[in-house]
This record gives C-alpha cells, sequence and structure tokens, in this order.
C-alpha cells in the first residue's frame, strides 16, 4: 500500500508538473522561433525575388532584341573621341550606337501606355515616338546648328514617307502579290491634309523671304513662323483629341474587325490580347535610362557631324536629310516592312504617314518653339530647294495613298523617288549650313 501512495503520488506531481498551461508555455517557444525564422526565409526569398525581378527585366528589355547587339558601339564611339578625336568614326559609332536605344524607347513607351490607358497612352506616343530625333535636335539648337536641326527633322519627314511607306508596299505586295492590299482611305485623307498644312506652313516664310516682301527686313520672317509654329501645334493637339476622343483607333481596329480581309477575328481563336511584359514602373525606369543614354550619344553625334562631313568629303546637308534618318529610325523602318508582310497595312500606314505627321506638324514646331526659348532664331524657312523637295514629296505620296490600296509597284515608285531625292541632296551645296559651320560655336 506504501509503494502504491507513493506512485500515485509520484503520478499526480507529474501531473503538476505537465499542467497544460505548462504545454501551452511550451508550445508558445517553438512558434516564436518558427516566427523568427519565416520573418528571415521571407526577407532572403524577397531580396531573391527582388534580384529575380531585375533579371528579368534585364533580359526582357536588352537581351530579346537582336538589335540590340549594336548597343556596345555607343561607349566603343565615347571611347574613340577620347583617344582619337576621330570626327568621322565617332559620328558612325554613335548613329549604331543610337540605333537599338531608339527601339527600346519605342518600346518602353508602348509598355508604359498599357498602364495609361488610350488617352494618355496616345500622349506618351507622341511624344516619345520620335524623341531621338527631337533629342538630337535640341542638341544641335544648343551648339548653334539651325541648319543641322531644319535638314534632320526634315530628312525624317522624307524618309519616312517616300523610303519606310515604300518599303512596306513593296514588301507586303511581293508577299501578297495575288490581291492588292487595302487600308483606311479616311486615315490616309487626314494625315495628308495634316502634311499639307505643314507644308503651308513651311512655305509662306520661305516664299516671304524669297520675294523680299518682308515688312520688317530680318524680323517679319522669324515673327511669322513662330505665329504659324503655335497654330501648328494647336492643331496637332485638336488632331490627337479628335483621334483619341472621337474616332475608334484608325489602325488598331481595322485589323481586328476583320475589315481589311472581310473575315471576323474570332475565326482564329489563337489572337489574344496584348499584356504588357514589364511593370509600369520598370518602364518608367526603363525610359529613363535610354533617354539619358540617347543624350550623352547626341551630344556626340552633333559635334562630330561637320567633322565627318570634312572626313568623308559629304554635304552636312546629305548627311543631316538623308544618313541621320535611315540609320536613326531603322527600327521603325523595320517594324513597318514586318507588319506590311503580315498584311497589317494600316499599322504600317501610322508608323510611316503617322511619324511623318508628328515631325512636321509637332517635331518642327516644337523646335521652334524650344529656340525661341533659348533665343535661337530657329524659324520654319527651310530654304527654298527643302521647301521644294518637300511640297513635291506631299503631293506624290498624296496621290498613291488616295484610292486606299497599295501594291509592290507602288513601293517600287516611292523608292526610287526617293532615290532621286537623295541624289539631289547628294549634290547639292547648302550655303547655310556652310556658313553655320564657319561660325564659332557659343
Amino acid at each position: 500500500m506504501g509503494s502504491l501512495d507513493d506512485r500515485s503520488m509520484h503520478d499526480l506531481d507529474e501531473e503538476c508538473l505537465y499542467s497544460p498551461e505548462m504545454d501551452a508555455q511550451k508550445t508558445q517557444f517553438p512558434d516564436s522561433n518558427e516566427h523568427i525564422s519565416l520573418s528571415g526565409s521571407l526577407h532572403v526569398a524577397g531580396s531573391k525575388m527582388t534580384r529575380n525581378g531585375v533579371y528579368k527585366s534585364i533580359k526582357t528589355v536588352v537581351f530579346s532584341n537582336k538589335l540590340n547587339l549594336l548597343m556596345p558601339f555607343g561607349p566603343l564611339a565615347i571611347l574613340v573621341h577620347k583617344m582619337t578625336a576621330h570626327s568621322g568614326w565617332v559620328f558612325f559609332l554613335s548613329l549604331l550606337g543610337i540605333t537599338p536605344l531608339a527601339e527600346r524607347l519605342g518600346y518602353a513607351t508602348e509598355q508604359l501606355a498599357f498602364f495609361t490607358g488610350p488617352t494618355v497612352g496616345g500622349l506618351l506616343n507622341a511624344t516619345f515616338g520620335n524623341a531621338t530625333e527631337l533629342i538630337i535636335s535640341i542638341y544641335a539648337l544648343k551648339s548653334g546648328m539651325i541648319r543641322v536641326v531644319q535638314l534632320s527633322l526634315l530628312g525624317s519627314i522624307l524618309s519616312n514617307m517616300l523610303l519606310v511607306l515604300g518599303c512596306a508596299f513593296f514588301c507586303g505586295g511581293l508577299v501578297y502579290h495575288r490581291k492588292e492590299q487595302v487600308f483606311s482611305k479616311a486615315t490616309a485623307v487626314v494625315n495628308s491634309g495634316l502634311l499639307l498644312m505643314a507644308v503651308m506652313g513651311l512655305l509662306f516664310p520661305a516664299v516671304l523671304y524669297y520675294t523680299k516682301t518682308e515688312r520688317h527686313a530680318g524680323t517679319s520672317e522669324l515673327a511669322l513662323s513662330r505665329f504659324s509654329s503655335c497654330i501648328m501645334l494647336l492643331a496637332y493637339a485638336a488632331y490627337l483629341v479628335f483621334q483619341l476622343k472621337s474616332q475608334k483607333d484608325p489602325y488598331v481596329r481595322i485589323d481586328e474587325e476583320g475589315c481589311q480581309n472581310g473575315e471576323n477575328s474570332d475565326d482564329n481563336g489563337e489572337e489574344e490580347e496584348e499584356a504588357p511584359e514589364i511593370s509600369k514602373w520598370e518602364s518608367v525606369i526603363w525610359l529613363s535610362i535610354m533617354t539619358a543614354w540617347i543624350s550623352i550619344l547626341s551630344d556626340y553625334l552633333v559635334d562630330t557631324i561637320e567633322g565627318a562631313s570634312d572626313a568623308w568629303d559629304v554635304p552636312i546637308a546629305f548627311i543631316s536629310v538623308i544618313l541621320l534618318p535611315i540609320i536613326g529610325n531603322a527600327a521603325e523602318h523595320a517594324s513597318a516592312i514586318m507588319f506590311a508582310m503580315k498584311d497589317k497595312l494600316d499599322i504600317s500606314l501610322g508608323v510611316a504617314i503617322g511619324s511623318s505627321t508628328q515631325i512636321s506638324m509637332f517635331g518642327i514646331p516644337f523646335c521652334v518653339v524650344i529656340g525661341w526659348m533659348m533665343g535661337q532664331e530657329m524659324d520654319l524657312n527651310f530654304q527654298l530647294f527643302e521647301t521644294a523637295t518637300l511640297f513635291i514629296t506631299v503631293i506624290v505620296v498624296a496621290f498613291f495613298i488616295q484610292e486606299g490600296t497599295s501594291n509592290y509597284f507602288k513601293g517600287l515608285m516611292l523608292i526610287l523617288c526617293y532615290l532621286i531625292v537623295a541624289a539631289s541632296f547628294f549634290v547639292h551645296e547648302d550655303p547655310s549650313s556652310t556658313n553655320e559651320s564657319k561660325r564659332p560655336k557659343p
């Protein structure tokens, strides 16, 4: 009995020692340890996800396009400038380095437009669509090279209207040679009207200058240019509102609704709505990086234009009108041809004619206003030869697109017209740019 009583007393003590309260206290310690280890693992996982996100963003933006193989030429141009100061090589390498940056700038703008809606997205595309040309122009204005600004912007218009549109028509016509490709006639007419308005804005200051009918010699031409620039900017803003608010998207909806081919897009269920590949803040960061890098290379590009002209024995007018637009807009050229070969000619028209409209109605007047703020006498007098070239080009292209159809023969004619323009500027010596090259830099 004594041993049983001792055993029962021992069991009672154990029950007291291992009460439910003690069990709860014991379970709290492992939970606290697990909480500490969990927070540590979350911190490690968060840093790992951040590294993976950065790696994925770099892979998507930098390593997803073969054109980005040209990116190393940008630092190489700076290195050549520091070591040899050979203007011809620095100019050429800077051009090659800017080409992929311009394409990636457009890509980042498109990605950001997914998060901003159609209205703000359209304004972003209008602003950054030709950001490379505008950045180069602003640096040239800062250096007092007004003719380089005028000729490079003119060259972008001519290149888009003749070379880009011609190549798109030609390649698309070869792929679909058994039928005529069609595009929105209404969109083509609206853009042709805006281009003719831009020609009007450039024509009157030139006529005023060459007829010697200025009311105040030396100032009336500049005042008219600045007034016309403000009117053109107002007209382009109204065009954006009209396009984004009053009308459906003229470049995408036609293809989506199957109006081009007379069939519904529901027939092939494989097509899905596009989704952004990078986040909103990644788009903003990449947009800032690309803009800053283009600005750095544009400074080297502008400083070596005159040296490249002397080293290659090529007129500055030819470099500004032909070489700068061809290499600087290489990505846009490729995308227009690609869409035409997929029978999406409305998008090709938006790249070619839409870009020309942006430069003529927004880019050129914007540079006049910026020059006004800088104290530079940038005007709309592009001289007689250049204004006549633009006027004839707009008339020719307007005739080619007025029917709303295209084929490879129309594309070939536009390409041949561009070759005539290129040859004309190769044998043309611009006196204004020659005088600017002899003028000391500010």
